[in-house]
Protein backbone atom coordinates (compact mmCIF):
# COMPACT_ATOMS: atom_id res chain seq x y z
CA UNK A 1 0.00 0.00 0.00
CA UNK A 2 1.30 3.43 -0.95
CA UNK A 3 2.41 5.48 2.07
CA UNK A 4 0.23 8.38 0.98
CA UNK A 5 -3.31 7.28 1.85
CA UNK A 6 -6.60 9.06 1.13
CA UNK A 7 -10.05 7.98 2.25
CA UNK A 8 -13.14 8.53 0.11
CA UNK A 9 -16.69 8.10 1.45
CA UNK A 10 -19.17 8.65 -1.41
CA UNK A 11 -22.91 8.48 -0.76
CA UNK A 12 -25.16 7.07 -3.47
CA UNK A 13 -28.92 7.48 -3.77
CA UNK A 14 -29.65 3.76 -3.93
CA UNK A 15 -30.11 1.29 -1.11
CA UNK A 16 -32.72 -1.13 -2.42
CA UNK A 17 -31.56 -2.51 -5.76
CA UNK A 18 -28.56 -4.68 -4.98
CA UNK A 19 -27.61 -5.05 -8.62
CA UNK A 20 -27.08 -1.28 -8.82
CA UNK A 21 -25.20 -1.14 -5.50
CA UNK A 22 -22.97 -4.01 -6.60
CA UNK A 23 -22.25 -2.42 -9.97
CA UNK A 24 -21.12 0.80 -8.28
CA UNK A 25 -19.05 -1.19 -5.79
CA UNK A 26 -17.38 -3.16 -8.59
CA UNK A 27 -16.47 0.05 -10.43
CA UNK A 28 -14.48 1.10 -7.36
CA UNK A 29 -12.94 -2.27 -6.52
CA UNK A 30 -11.60 -2.80 -10.06
CA UNK A 31 -9.22 0.19 -9.79
CA UNK A 32 -5.70 -0.98 -8.84
CA UNK A 33 -4.45 -0.10 -5.32
CA UNK A 34 -7.94 0.90 -4.20
CA UNK A 35 -9.48 -1.09 -1.35
CA UNK A 36 -13.05 -0.98 -0.08
CA UNK A 37 -13.19 -0.93 3.71
CA UNK A 38 -16.92 -0.70 4.36
CA UNK A 39 -20.31 -0.61 2.66
CA UNK A 40 -23.39 0.65 4.53
CA UNK A 41 -26.61 -0.12 2.64
CA UNK A 42 -29.80 1.48 3.99
CA UNK A 43 -33.09 0.63 2.23
CA UNK A 44 -35.08 3.08 4.37
CA UNK A 45 -32.89 6.03 3.47
CA UNK A 46 -32.55 4.41 0.02
CA UNK A 47 -28.88 5.21 0.28
CA UNK A 48 -25.51 3.47 0.25
CA UNK A 49 -22.29 4.76 1.80
CA UNK A 50 -19.07 3.16 0.56
CA UNK A 51 -15.74 3.74 2.31
CA UNK A 52 -12.56 3.06 0.36
CA UNK A 53 -8.90 4.02 0.59
CA UNK A 54 -5.77 4.12 -1.53
CA UNK A 55 -3.14 6.45 -2.96
CA UNK A 56 -4.58 9.76 -4.27
CA UNK A 57 -4.39 8.91 -7.98
CA UNK A 58 -6.16 5.57 -7.55
CA UNK A 59 -8.82 7.00 -5.23
CA UNK A 60 -9.57 9.83 -7.67
CA UNK A 61 -9.93 7.36 -10.54
CA UNK A 62 -12.21 5.08 -8.52
CA UNK A 63 -14.36 8.02 -7.44
CA UNK A 64 -14.86 9.07 -11.06
CA UNK A 65 -15.74 5.52 -12.10
CA UNK A 66 -18.30 5.31 -9.29
CA UNK A 67 -19.93 8.63 -10.19
CA UNK A 68 -20.08 7.58 -13.84
CA UNK A 69 -21.64 4.21 -13.03
CA UNK A 70 -24.21 5.71 -10.66
CA UNK A 71 -25.22 8.33 -13.25
CA UNK A 72 -26.14 5.57 -15.70
CA UNK A 73 -28.07 3.38 -13.27
CA UNK A 74 -29.91 5.78 -10.95
CA UNK A 75 -32.79 7.94 -12.15
CA UNK A 76 -33.43 10.69 -9.61
CA UNK A 77 -36.90 11.28 -11.05
CA UNK A 78 -37.81 7.83 -9.71
CA UNK A 79 -35.91 8.07 -6.45
CA UNK A 80 -37.52 8.32 -3.03
CA UNK A 81 -35.96 8.05 0.39
CA UNK A 82 -35.86 9.65 3.81
CA UNK A 83 -32.43 11.25 3.52
CA UNK A 84 -31.87 14.65 1.78
CA UNK A 85 -30.06 14.27 -1.56
CA UNK A 86 -29.34 16.13 -4.80
CA UNK A 87 -28.12 13.42 -7.12
CA UNK A 88 -27.38 9.80 -7.96
CA UNK A 89 -23.97 10.33 -6.37
CA UNK A 90 -25.03 12.74 -3.66
CA UNK A 91 -21.66 13.55 -2.14
CA UNK A 92 -17.99 12.61 -2.62
CA UNK A 93 -15.69 13.63 0.26
CA UNK A 94 -11.92 13.14 0.26
CA UNK A 95 -10.29 12.71 3.67
CA UNK A 96 -6.50 12.84 4.24
CA UNK A 97 -5.05 9.90 6.11
CA UNK A 98 -1.40 8.83 6.54
CA UNK A 99 1.05 10.74 4.39
CA UNK A 100 -1.64 12.84 2.71
CA UNK A 101 -2.49 16.50 3.32
CA UNK A 102 -5.70 18.46 3.22
CA UNK A 103 -4.22 20.41 0.29
CA UNK A 104 -3.93 17.14 -1.64
CA UNK A 105 -7.59 16.36 -0.99
CA UNK A 106 -8.66 19.85 -2.02
CA UNK A 107 -6.80 19.46 -5.29
CA UNK A 108 -8.42 16.06 -5.80
CA UNK A 109 -11.87 17.56 -5.25
CA UNK A 110 -11.23 20.35 -7.74
CA UNK A 111 -9.85 18.02 -10.39
CA UNK A 112 -12.62 15.47 -9.97
CA UNK A 113 -15.26 18.21 -10.01
CA UNK A 114 -13.92 19.55 -13.27
CA UNK A 115 -13.80 16.07 -14.82
CA UNK A 116 -17.30 15.09 -13.70
CA UNK A 117 -18.71 18.39 -14.90
CA UNK A 118 -17.01 18.36 -18.30
CA UNK A 119 -17.05 14.65 -19.18
CA UNK A 120 -20.29 13.49 -17.55
CA UNK A 121 -22.22 16.78 -17.81
CA UNK A 122 -23.20 16.58 -14.15
CA UNK A 123 -23.43 19.83 -12.13
CA UNK A 124 -20.82 19.78 -9.37
CA UNK A 125 -20.71 21.85 -6.18
CA UNK A 126 -17.51 22.06 -4.16
CA UNK A 127 -18.02 21.92 -0.41
CA UNK A 128 -16.14 21.64 2.86
CA UNK A 129 -12.55 22.83 2.70
CA UNK A 130 -12.57 22.62 -1.09
CA UNK A 131 -14.46 25.90 -1.37
CA UNK A 132 -14.03 29.47 -0.13
CA UNK A 133 -17.79 30.01 -0.31
CA UNK A 134 -18.90 29.90 3.34
CA UNK A 135 -22.50 29.06 2.47
CA UNK A 136 -21.54 26.20 0.15
CA UNK A 137 -18.97 24.83 2.56
CA UNK A 138 -21.90 23.48 4.58
CA UNK A 139 -23.27 20.39 2.84
CA UNK A 140 -26.71 20.91 4.37
CA UNK A 141 -27.06 24.19 2.49
CA UNK A 142 -26.28 22.54 -0.83
CA UNK A 143 -28.91 19.87 -0.15
CA UNK A 144 -31.58 22.39 0.79
CA UNK A 145 -34.68 21.62 -1.23
CA UNK A 146 -33.23 18.33 -2.43
CA UNK A 147 -33.07 17.20 -6.04
CA UNK A 148 -36.57 18.49 -6.73
CA UNK A 149 -35.82 21.99 -5.45
CA UNK A 150 -32.52 22.19 -7.29
CA UNK A 151 -34.17 21.09 -10.53
CA UNK A 152 -36.54 24.05 -10.31
CA UNK A 153 -33.99 26.82 -9.83
CA UNK A 154 -30.52 25.69 -10.95
CA UNK A 155 -30.95 27.45 -14.31
CA UNK A 156 -32.54 30.67 -13.06
CA UNK A 157 -30.92 31.35 -9.69
CA UNK A 158 -27.24 32.37 -9.97
CA UNK A 159 -26.68 31.32 -6.34
CA UNK A 160 -27.54 27.77 -7.38
CA UNK A 161 -25.21 27.66 -10.38
CA UNK A 162 -22.64 24.88 -9.97
CA UNK A 163 -18.87 25.26 -9.77
CA UNK A 164 -18.48 22.84 -12.68
CA UNK A 165 -20.80 21.41 -15.29
CA UNK A 166 -24.06 22.68 -16.79
CA UNK A 167 -26.71 24.87 -15.19
CA UNK A 168 -29.29 22.14 -15.66
CA UNK A 169 -30.07 18.73 -14.23
CA UNK A 170 -30.39 15.45 -16.03
CA UNK A 171 -31.93 12.37 -14.40
CA UNK A 172 -28.65 11.77 -12.50
CA UNK A 173 -28.96 15.10 -10.67
CA UNK A 174 -25.99 16.96 -9.20
CA UNK A 175 -23.03 15.99 -7.03
CA UNK A 176 -21.25 17.67 -4.11
CA UNK A 177 -17.51 17.00 -4.07
CA UNK A 178 -15.27 18.18 -1.27
CA UNK A 179 -12.43 17.74 1.19
CA UNK A 180 -12.87 17.37 4.93
CA UNK A 181 -11.49 15.92 8.12
CA UNK A 182 -12.90 12.63 9.46
CA UNK A 183 -16.45 12.90 10.76
CA UNK A 184 -18.88 10.57 12.48
CA UNK A 185 -22.25 9.74 10.95
CA UNK A 186 -24.39 8.61 13.85
CA UNK A 187 -28.16 8.06 13.84
CA UNK A 188 -30.46 7.69 16.84
CA UNK A 189 -33.92 6.14 16.58
CA UNK A 190 -36.56 7.23 19.07
CA UNK A 191 -39.34 5.12 20.59
CA UNK A 192 -41.98 7.01 18.60
CA UNK A 193 -43.16 7.47 15.04
CA UNK A 194 -43.74 11.19 15.55
CA UNK A 195 -41.25 12.81 13.17
CA UNK A 196 -42.11 16.26 14.54
CA UNK A 197 -40.41 15.29 17.80
CA UNK A 198 -37.30 14.17 15.93
CA UNK A 199 -37.22 17.43 13.96
CA UNK A 200 -37.54 19.50 17.12
CA UNK A 201 -34.75 17.57 18.83
CA UNK A 202 -32.52 17.89 15.75
CA UNK A 203 -33.07 21.63 15.68
CA UNK A 204 -32.21 21.97 19.36
CA UNK A 205 -28.88 20.12 19.11
CA UNK A 206 -27.42 21.21 15.75
CA UNK A 207 -24.86 23.98 15.68
CA UNK A 208 -26.69 26.09 13.09
CA UNK A 209 -29.58 26.48 15.52
CA UNK A 210 -27.38 27.31 18.48
CA UNK A 211 -26.82 23.76 19.66
CA UNK A 212 -23.70 21.62 19.90
CA UNK A 213 -20.46 22.61 18.17
CA UNK A 214 -19.79 20.70 14.96
CA UNK A 215 -23.12 18.86 14.93
CA UNK A 216 -25.37 18.71 11.88
CA UNK A 217 -28.72 17.08 12.56
CA UNK A 218 -32.08 16.39 10.90
CA UNK A 219 -35.25 14.58 11.95
CA UNK A 220 -36.72 11.93 9.63
CA UNK A 221 -38.81 8.74 9.66
CA UNK A 222 -36.97 5.44 9.22
CA UNK A 223 -38.70 2.04 9.45
CA UNK A 224 -41.68 3.57 11.29
CA UNK A 225 -39.45 5.18 13.91
CA UNK A 226 -38.56 8.85 14.26
CA UNK A 227 -34.83 9.25 13.72
CA UNK A 228 -32.39 12.00 14.65
CA UNK A 229 -29.70 11.69 11.96
CA UNK A 230 -26.38 13.34 12.83
CA UNK A 231 -23.01 14.24 11.40
CA UNK A 232 -20.44 15.09 14.07
CA UNK A 233 -17.70 17.08 12.36
CA UNK A 234 -15.54 17.74 15.44
CA UNK A 235 -15.69 14.75 17.78
CA UNK A 236 -12.75 16.11 19.83
CA UNK A 237 -14.94 19.00 21.02
CA UNK A 238 -18.28 17.22 20.80
CA UNK A 239 -17.90 13.48 21.47
CA UNK A 240 -20.65 11.06 20.50
CA UNK A 241 -21.75 10.51 24.07
CA UNK A 242 -22.42 14.24 24.45
CA UNK A 243 -24.74 14.10 21.44
CA UNK A 244 -26.48 11.03 22.86
CA UNK A 245 -26.97 12.75 26.21
CA UNK A 246 -28.37 15.87 24.56
CA UNK A 247 -30.84 13.86 22.47
CA UNK A 248 -31.88 11.78 25.46
CA UNK A 249 -32.49 14.91 27.52
CA UNK A 250 -34.59 16.52 24.79
CA UNK A 251 -36.50 13.30 24.13
CA UNK A 252 -37.49 13.10 27.79
CA UNK A 253 -39.27 16.43 27.43
CA UNK A 254 -41.59 14.80 24.90
CA UNK A 255 -42.09 11.62 26.92
CA UNK A 256 -40.07 9.37 24.61
CA UNK A 257 -36.88 7.35 24.94
CA UNK A 258 -33.98 6.37 22.73
CA UNK A 259 -34.77 3.09 20.99
CA UNK A 260 -31.36 2.36 19.47
CA UNK A 261 -28.55 3.92 17.44
CA UNK A 262 -26.36 3.09 14.45
CA UNK A 263 -22.95 4.02 13.11
CA UNK A 264 -22.86 4.80 9.40
CA UNK A 265 -19.51 3.94 7.83
CA UNK A 266 -16.29 3.93 9.85
CA UNK A 267 -15.09 6.17 12.66
CA UNK A 268 -11.65 7.01 14.12
CA UNK A 269 -10.53 4.94 17.10
CA UNK A 270 -9.99 8.02 19.27
CA UNK A 271 -13.72 8.79 18.97
CA UNK A 272 -14.68 5.46 20.59
CA UNK A 273 -15.28 6.77 24.10
CA UNK A 274 -18.00 5.59 26.51
CA UNK A 275 -19.50 3.43 23.77
CA UNK A 276 -21.56 1.54 26.34
CA UNK A 277 -23.79 4.63 26.47
CA UNK A 278 -24.34 4.90 22.72
CA UNK A 279 -27.41 2.62 22.59
CA UNK A 280 -25.76 0.49 19.91
CA UNK A 281 -27.15 -2.98 19.07
CA UNK A 282 -25.71 -5.66 21.35
CA UNK A 283 -24.74 -7.82 18.38
CA UNK A 284 -22.51 -5.11 16.89
CA UNK A 285 -18.79 -5.88 16.99
CA UNK A 286 -17.35 -2.41 17.52
CA UNK A 287 -13.97 -3.26 16.06
CA UNK A 288 -15.61 -3.59 12.64
CA UNK A 289 -16.55 0.09 12.78
CA UNK A 290 -13.07 1.44 13.57
CA UNK A 291 -11.25 3.00 10.64
CA UNK A 292 -7.74 2.25 11.88
CA UNK A 293 -8.52 -1.43 12.41
CA UNK A 294 -9.68 -1.81 8.82
CA UNK A 295 -6.61 -0.03 7.48
CA UNK A 296 -4.28 -2.02 9.73
CA UNK A 297 -5.71 -5.23 8.27
CA UNK A 298 -4.64 -4.00 4.84
CA UNK A 299 -1.10 -3.24 5.89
Amino acid sequence: MNKSLVECVPNFSEGRRMNVVNAITDSIAIVPQTTILDRHIDPYHNRTVITFVGPPTSVAQAAFQAVSTASKLIDMNQHNGAHPRIGATDVVPFVPLSGASMETCIQMAEELGNKVGSELNIPVYLYGQATDNIYRSNLANLRSGGYEGLRKNIATNPERHPDYGPNKLSSSGATAIGARSPLIAFNINLSTDDVIIAKKIAKSIRQSSGGLHGVQSIGIIVDELAQVSNNITNYAITPVVLVVDAIEKEATKYGVKIHNSEIVGLIPQEAMKETERWYLPEKLELSTSILEYRIEALL
